[in-house]
């Protein structure tokens, strides 16, 4: 009686201290955030385009696993394009919603694409409240394809495209530099980079952009 009390005790106490069992995320992937202006500065070049530049960015979700909305979207991708009034993350200007695109895969189908417009909208909020157009375009998504994990190419039709690369000793240019906005929406692992493309040549919004050689990227990871 003795040793199956003990052997229950100690089966219990092993229970109690093995670490609970994280949650699988019912979906997760890669994301990539380009803006119109450096991410990657010094404060007083950050203060000097406050309000006159980073009024545009660029956002991108490439699916890896899971659903949304019931839909699985393994695989698939999704952009959002937006436009500001002001700078983006100043969180002391309080910028509202900005006008957005969004541009859905066009392997997708049409449950798939709604969804993945929709986990679009959750994920960026008010900053693409009001969408101007959603589009279909031919993705191809590469993320992290290099070492350390900044290299990254979009394309999506004749509507958008990106291209950046690993931060070299080059690009410090002040000496003084850090992260200073932090991402647009919640990511994991945000990783600055440098943008060597960041085209937009859609009509939706009034604006086109062809954006080269600014420290403007985001890389990083989602799951939730």
């Amino acid at each position: 009686m003795k040793t199956k009390l003990l052997l229950a005790l100690t089966a219990l106490a092993t229970t109690l201290t093995l670490p609970a069992k994280q949650p699988t995320p019912a979906i997760s992937g890669d994301y990539l955030e380009v803006r119109s202006c450096d991410i990657y500065t010094g404060a007083c070049v950050a203060n000097s385009e406050m309000g006159l530049s980073g009024k545009e960015g660029m956002l991108v979700w490439r699916v890896k696993h899971g659903a949304w909305k019931g839909a699985s979207l393994d695989g698939l991708s999704v952009a959002a394009v937006v436009r500001t009034d002001a700078t983006l993350g100043d969180v002391s200007l309080h910028p509202g919603g900005g006008r957005a695109v969004l541009i859905v895969d066009s392997r997708a189908s049409r449950s798939q694409q709604e969804a993945l417009a929709d986990f679009a909208r959750a994920q960026a909020g008010k900053l693409i409240k009001d969408v101007a157009a959603v589009k279909t375009a031919a993705m191809e998504v590469k993320m992290g394809q290099c070492a350390s994990g900044a290299c990254a190419t979009v394309k999506a039709g004749d509507l958008l495209e990106i291209s950046t690369r690993c931060l070299g000793g080059n690009d410090h240019l002040c000496g003084n530099e850090e992260n200073f906005y932090p991402p647009l929406t919640k990511v994991n692992g945000a990783l600055s980079a440098y943008t060597e493309l960041a085209a937009f040549r859609g009509r939706d919004l009034n604006a086109t952009w062809e954006l080269t050689g600014r420290r403007s990227a985001y890389l990083g990871t989602f799951a939730q």
